[in-house]
């Protein structure tokens, strides 16, 4: 048997982790010069995060660095456990490289450990989303070796599409420039964003109202989902729980035996998109790079039949 780990950014309840025997290792937030640890709610607490949120206060974020990592491979490693850590996006943090560092640190002392990395290519719910299918393949029997390769094989298949009510923090995070951040919030503009085969956050789309934008992410989620019969989707917010129930309700309604989960938006990515930010996360046909692919070319198709 081997043990399965990841980090605080699956936003995924500690308790699931806990039931599932998942370890994590926590990401670390400062607000108001105060650091604290990203733990999925065992001690942390959400809702006073959002509401400082709320108050304007901007926080910041800080990667898992590598000595974090080894001590957090250690124990198993001295136990002679094989262990596979799913990752945070390498394209949003380094957070990944340091853990890979920390293996090759650990293969230094321990030459015979099994350390597997898995990239997740995702933030929030869409490395939660890869999470519960590695937690299925583990309890049906996966050899590790065959469930990193699997998880590295499909990770491009798990779609996260998502839109925020507040551009500026977006723009303080380095994701979209200062001019699109203020001409967006003047105009009421919405972008509809996914994450790019690299892992990085890429405006898709950009809409003028808050409906328009919810239905683009059930629109895009539904042209892609790949089992029709009884998904499995996150619908992950940060307080705004009122437009993720819109959301589940319109999926619902074209997939009325899927399994929809509703979940926070934990304090980490919170920090980078604000208040009001609606994700939804699904399993699809086409990988992320051929789907916005596709949306383009039916996009410039509408143009021309337009004009």
């Amino acid at each position: 048997m081997y043990q399965l780990l990841t980090d605080s950014t699956v936003d995924l309840p500690y308790q699931l982790l806990q039931d599932n025997d998942v370890h994590f290792v926590s990401m670390n937030v400062t607000i108001n010069n105060q650091e604290y640890v990203d733990d999925l709610g065992h001690h942390f607490n959400l809702d006073q995060f959002y509401q400082q949120i709320g108050n304007s206060v901007m926080p910041s974020t800080a990667q898992i660095n590598i000595g974090q990592f080894v001590e957090f491979f250690k124990p198993y490693v001295q136990a002679g456990t094989p262990i596979l850590y799913l990752g945070f996006s390498s394209g949003l943090s380094g957070t990944f490289n340091n853990a890979e560092q920390a293996k090759t640190m650990l293969l230094q002392d321990y030459p015979d450990a099994k350390i597997y990395l898995v990239d997740s290519l995702a933030a929030c719910c869409g490395e939660g989303l890869m999470l519960l299918d590695a937690i299925d393949k583990r309890n049906a029997g996966m050899p590790i070796d065959e469930h990193a390769t699997w998880l590295t094989a499909n990770r491009l298949y798990y779609h996260q599409w998502f839109t925020v009510d507040d551009l500026n923090y977006l723009y303080h995070g380095g994701r979209v420039s200062r001019t699109s951040a203020t001409v967006g919030s003047l105009l009421q503009i919405k972008p509809v964003m996914d994450v790019d085969p690299q892992g990085h956050l890429r405006p898709v789309q950009k809409v003028r109202s808050r409906r328009r934008s919810l239905s683009a992410l059930v629109k895009n989620t539904l042209a892609d989902c790949r089992n029709q019969d009884d998904p499995r989707i996150i619908v992950a917010t940060s307080d705004a729980d009122d437009a993720a129930q819109t959301v589940r309700d319109q999926i619902l309604a074209k997939l009325p035996n899927a399994e929809i989960i509703l979940a926070n938006i934990g304090p980490t990515i919170t920090s980078h998109t604000g208040l009001g930010c609606v994700a939804v996360f699904s399993f699809g046909k086409t990988k992320r790079d051929f789907l916005v692919w596709m949306q383009v070319q039916c996009r410039a198709v509408r143009r021309l039949s337009d004009g």
